[in-house]
């Protein structure tokens, strides 16, 4: 399945450590197939770790290709990855554009853990670029968040209680 990755601003007002509060924005990375579809997991995903309100105040598709999670990083870094072929017909060389996400502590950590997650790839590529992203945590799809379908039992005995 490919990821639509979209990603939202949240602004909300942050409690500093003396308790003052101060107006911030956060990016986070929904994975949705519509900008309503982002917008919604969204809310739901932040709204438990938001005291007071908070506002969607951007949204954009995020064009990236393949996310490599880790145990280890807590900052997201996006990797510039130019995937090389030879067209065969006039004997060039190809490149293909892709941007990766890898989670590490530095630029350091990101490139390796990238190099060990591109290990068994077939293709041969070289990295354009590796920068810090501002991205304060991702929330792929689960199946988990979908709704739950009733049972046929459940379902009749719901419309004979009408």
């Amino acid at each position: 399945m490919m990821n639509n990755w979209f990603e939202c601003k949240i602004k909300y007002e942050k409690l500093d450590d003396k308790g003052k509060g101060k107006k911030v924005t956060e990016t986070y990375l929904v994975d949705a197939l519509t900008f309503s579809e982002a917008e919604e997991r969204i809310s739901k995903q932040v709204a438990p770790f938001m005291t007071g309100d908070f506002s969607i105040s951007g949204m954009k598709k995020a064009g990236i290709n393949e996310i490599f999670p880790s145990e280890e990083g807590d900052r997201w870094y996006k990797c510039k990855v130019s995937f090389i072929s030879i067209d065969e017909v006039n004997a060039k060389e190809k490149k293909i554009m892709s941007y990766i996400l890898v989670l590490g502590s530095n630029i350091k950590d990101a490139w390796d853990h990238l190099a060990v997650s591109m290990k068994d790839t077939m293709a041969d590529y070289e990295v354009s670029s590796i920068t810090e992203t501002q991205i304060m945590d991702i929330f792929p799809y689960s199946v988990d968040e979908e709704p739950k379908k009733k049972s046929d039992e459940e379902q009749l005995a719901e419309e004979l209680s009408k």
